[in-house]
C-alpha cells in the first residue's frame, strides 16, 4: 500500500493479516482454547491464551517491519509491524482488564474527523464500533476475533494520523501549482508502541493536527457549518431568499429571513445603535466582509448569492482548505510572512501577533501565482527590473510587433545585447526580439516602484512596490503577471531594515536612497520565511473567526471532487 493508500487500507487492513486470520478463525474452535473478551484475567490465567500465545500467532501473520521506512510517513501497514515489534507483539488495544478504555476515546475522537473535513467513514469507523460492541457483550471470544479487531485498530489510528498530517488527495493531483513544504515528522508508531502499547497511555489524535491557528478555525468552522445543515430556521430563510427578484425591494417576510439568515450564518455578529449604517445594513455589511465582497452594507446580487448558498457547499469549501492546510507546514517559526493568495492580503506575524497587514495583487488567472514557500533573502532600494520570459513573449513581443521602438520607449525598456551592450530599439523586430535582454532602469516608472523583497526561487516570483497603486483599493485583485504587489513597501522595508535588523533605518534615509534612483541591496541577516498559500478560507486579522474569498484561480471544485471520490469509495 502507497503512502497515499490509507484510507481503502483500513478498510482491508492488510490481506496478509486477513487471509491469515480467516483461516485462524476457521480452525480455532477445535484447535484453541476460547479468550473471554470481559474477563480481567484473560492474559493471566493458565484457563485462557495469554499474551504468549497472542503474539506467537501475530508474530507469524505479519512480516517483519522495515524499520527504516517505518519512519517515513508511508506505508501504513509496514508501520503496524513496527508497532507490535515495539510492544513483542502483545495486544495494544486489550490489557488484563480487558479491552482498554484507549479503544473507547480512539473511536469517539475517529467520529469527530468530521470536523477535519474527513468523513469517518473513511475509517470504517461504524464497522470499528460493531465490533467492539460484540466483543464487549460476548461471553467469550476467539483468538483470531481478538487478534482482527486489535490490528484494525492498530491500522486506523496509524492510517488517520498520516492523513492528519499530510491530506488525503495527493497535492499534484489536486492541485499542479501548489509546492509548499509540509514539516510534519512521523510519530505514530513509535506513540502507539511505546505509549499506549507498553505505558498504556493513549496518544489523541490532536497529536497530529497542524499547529497553524487557521487550521482550529477551519475545524470549528466544519463542524458549525455541518450544523447548519440541519439547522431547520436558517434552511426556510435561505429558500426565501432565493425567490428574491429585487435587492432592493424585499418585502417583510424576505427582510425577516435576511436578518435571521445573517445572524443564523454569523452569531458573533453584534449591531451598534450609534452606527451611522441601521441594523440590516451593519448585518449585510458584516457578512460581505465574511465573504469578500465590497462592504457596503446594501444588499445586492452577488452578496445574496453568496448568503443562500446552501451550508453543504460551504462545508465543502471548508473541507478542501483544511486539507490544503494539512499540506503546509505544521507549525510556523517566530517571525513569518503569509500571503493569501485569493483573498489577495499579506499577514505579517511575530511570536503569535500580527506587526503588520496589507493588501496585495497577486497573479492573473492567466498568470497564477504559484503556492509556496522561501526565505525573504534581501532588500532591494530602486530595484531594475529585468523582463521575465513569459511577460517578454505574452507582452513584449506583441507590444513590439505593433509599435516597435515606440513600445519600448513608452515601456521605458532598455534593450541589451548577450555581451551586456545597449542596444538601439529601432534596430529590434519581431525576427530578432529572442537576441535581447530587457530592463528597465530604476525610477518612478519602474514595475517594481521603489522596493523589491526577493525571496529566492525557481519561479523568480518576489514581493515589490508598483507604480500602478491604482488597483489596491479594488476587492478584485489577481491582476498581475504572478508577483505578488504590496500595499505598504516601504512600511515593510523600514520595518524589516530596522526593527528586525537593528539597522539605523527611517522614513527618511529611504526617501533619500529612492531620490538616487541608485540601487542599494540590503541583505538580510535574519531571513523571514514567506509562505504564498492558496486557501479560499482563511483567518481574520484577529484571528479570531473564517472568512470566506473567491476561488479566483477555480481551483476548489477540483479538489473538494476528489475529497468526495475518496469519500464514495
Amino acid at each position: 500500500m502507497n503512502a497515499n493508500d490509507g484510507g481503502s487500507g483500513v478498510k482491508r487492513v492488510s490481506a496478509l493479516v486477513l487471509a491469515g486470520l480467516f483461516a485462524l478463525m476457521l480452525s480455532e474452535s477445535c484447535r484453541n482454547p476460547k479468550v473471554k473478551a470481559g474477563s480481567k484475567k484473560q492474559f493471566e490465567s493458565a484457563d485462557y491464551i495469554d499474551v504468549t500465545q497472542f503474539g506467537d500467532t501475530l508474530r507469524t501473520l505479519l512480516k517483519p517491519a522495515d524499520s527504516v521506512a517505518a519512519g517515513k510517513i508511508g506505508d501504513v501497514s509496514n508501520n503496524v509491524s513496527y508497532v507490535y515489534q515495539v510492544t513483542g507483539y502483545a495486544p495494544v488495544w486489550m490489557n488484563g482488564n480487558g479491552i482498554s478504555k484507549a479503544a473507547d476515546e480512539f473511536l469517539a475522537e475517529l467520529e469527530d474527523v468530521y470536523a477535519d473535513g474527513i468523513a469517518p467513514e473513511r475509517y470504517a469507523v461504524s464497522s470499528l464500533k460493531t465490533r467492539l460492541a460484540a466483543l464487549r457483550k460476548a461471553k467469550d471470544a476467539g483468538l483470531g476475533v481478538l487478534l482482527a479487531f486489535d490490528t484494525a485498530m492498530t491500522h486506523t489510528y496509524l492510517a488517520v494520523a498520516k492523513d492528519l498530517l499530510v491530506g488525503t488527495v495527493k497535492i499534484r493531483k489536486a492541485d499542479s501549482l501548489w509546492y509548499n513544504s509540509n514539516d510534519s515528522t512521523w510519530s505514530a508508531h513509535i506513540l502507539l508502541g511505546n505509549e499506549l502499547g507498553l505505558n498504556d497511555k493513549y496518544p489523541g489524535l490532536d497529536t497530529f493536527r497542524s499547529r497553524l491557528p487557521t487550521y482550529a478555525l477551519l475545524r470549528e468552522e466544519c463542524r458549525r457549518y455541518t450544523a447548519l445543515q440541519k439547522d431547520s430556521v436558517l434552511l426556510v430563510a435561505l429558500s426565501v431568499l432565493r425567490e428574491v427578484k429585487n435587492t432592493r425591494a424585499l418585502d417583510s417576510a424576505q427582510q425577516v429571513a435576511l436578518t435571521v439568515a445573517i445572524k443564523q450564518t454569523l452569531p458573533w455578529v453584534q449591531v451598534d445603535p450609534a452606527d451611522s449604517m441601521d441594523a440590516t445594513a451593519q448585518l449585510v455589511a458584516a457578512y460581505q466582509d465574511y465573504a469578500h465582497v465590497k462592504p457596503t452594507g446594501k444588499l445586492d446580487t452577488s452578496t445574496l448569492k453568496k448568503l443562500y448558498r446552501d451550508p453543504v457547499e460551504v462545508t465543502d469549501i471548508l473541507r478542501a482548505n483544511l486539507e490544503r492546510v494539512r499540506w503546509l507546514t505544521r507549525q510556523m517559526p517566530g517571525r513569518y510572512i503569509m500571503v493569501d493568495i485569493p483573498l489577495a492580503e499579506l499577514f505579517f506575524r511575530q511570536d503569535g501577533k500580527e506587526v503588520m497587514h496589507m493588501k496585495t495583487v497577486v497573479g492573473k488567472p492567466s498568470r497564477q501565482t504559484p503556492s509556496f514557500n522561501a526565505d525573504m533573502a534581501n532588500v532591494v532600494i530602486n530595484p531594475p527590473w529585468g523582463v521575465p520570459p513569459t511577460i517578454l513573449k505574452k507582452d513584449v513581443a506583441p507590444g513590439i510587433g505593433k509599435s516597435g521602438e515606440a513600445y519600448l520607449r513608452k515601456k521605458g525598456l532598455q534593450a541589451f545585447d548577450r555581451k551586456g551592450n545597449r542596444v538601439d530599439g529601432n534596430s529590434i523586430t519581431l525576427s530578432n526580439y529572442k537576441n535581447f535582454s530587457y530592463r528597465q532602469p530604476p525610477g518612478d516608472h519602474n514595475a517594481l516602484g521603489y522596493v523589491k523583497f526577493n525571496l529566492p526561487n525557481k519561479w523568480d516570483i518576489y514581493l515589490h512596490d508598483t507604480p500602478h497603486r491604482e488597483d489596491f483599493p479594488g476587492r478584485y485583485r489577481a491582476k498581475s503577471s504572478g508577483c505578488v504587489r504590496v500595499e505598504k513597501p516601504k512600511e515593510m522595508a523600514i520595518y524589516i531594515l530596522a526593527e528586525i535588523e537593528k539597522k539605523d533605518f527611517n522614513a527618511e534615509k529611504l526617501e533619500k536612497m529612492i531620490k538616487t534612483h541608485r540601487t542599494s541591496w540590503e541583505i538580510l541577516k535574519n531571513k523571514i520565511p514567506v509562505h504564498l498559500v492558496y486557501l479560499t478560507a482563511f483567518e481574520d486579522r484577529d484571528s479570531a473567526h473564517i472568512r470566506l474569498a473567491d476561488d479566483v484561480y477555480k481551483r476548489d471544485a477540483k479538489l473538494i471532487a476528489l475529497l468526495n471520490q475518496d469519500v464514495a469509495n
